[in-house]
C-alpha cells in the first residue's frame, strides 16, 4: 500500500472515530451513565490529526468549551466537571464492583475477587488524578476563558 493511500485510510478513520465520540460525548452530557470527557478528548485527538476544519470546528462547539476548554490551556478543570466526571466513574464502577462481589460471594469466582482488586486501584487512581494531579480551575476563571474565546470567534 503507497503512502498516499496509508494517509486517505489513516485520515478516514480519524474523522470516522471523531464524529462517533463527538456523538457519545453529546449522549453522554444527558446520559449520566456515558462518561462525556473522555469521549470529548478522543474526539479533539482525532479531529487534530486528521482535518484543520474540522478540529476548528470541534472547538468551536459548546461541548468541547464547557468541558475541555480551560484543560486544553493548562488551567485545570472546574470542580463542577471533575465532580461530575468522578461521580460518573464511581457509578459505573460501582455497578461492576457489585457484580463481580456477588460473583465471589455466590459463586466463589476468584476472577471476580481479581477483578474487584482491580477496579478499587482503578478507581482510586481516578481519584488521586482528579483531585491531586489535575488542577482544580475557579468557576470565575473558567468564565472568563470562555467568554475571552467567545470574544475571539467574533
Amino acid at each position: 500500500m503507497n503512502q498516499k493511500n496509508h494517509s486517505s485510510i489513516a485520515h478516514t478513520l480519524y474523522v470516522a472515530l471523531g464524529l462517533l465520540c463527538v456523538a457519545l460525548g453529546a449522549v453522554g452530557v444527558a446520559l449520566p451513565i456515558l462518561p462525556t470527557t473522555p469521549f470529548l478528548l478522543v474526539a479533539a485527538f482525532c479531529f487534530a490529526r486528521s482535518s484543520e476544519r474540522l478540529n476548528t470546528w470541534f472547538r468551536g462547539t459548546k461541548l468541547y468549551r464547557s468541558h475541555l476548554e480551560t484543560l486544553n490551556r493548562g488551567e485545570g478543570m472546574t470542580m463542577p466537571a471533575k465532580l461530575r466526571i468522578v461521580g460518573t466513574v464511581t457509578l459505573v464502577m460501582g455497578l461492576a464492583e457489585f457484580f463481580m462481589a456477588r460473583a465471589w460471594l455466590m459463586k466463589g469466582s476468584r476472577s471476580a475477587l481479581i477483578g474487584c482488586a482491580v477496579m478499587a486501584a482503578v478507581w482510586i487512581t481516578h481519584m488521586i488524578v482528579f483531585f491531586l494531579v489535575i488542577k482544580t480551575c475557579p468557576q470565575n476563571r473558567a468564565a472568563a476563558i470562555l467568554t475571552d474565546e467567545e470574544e475571539k470567534a467574533l
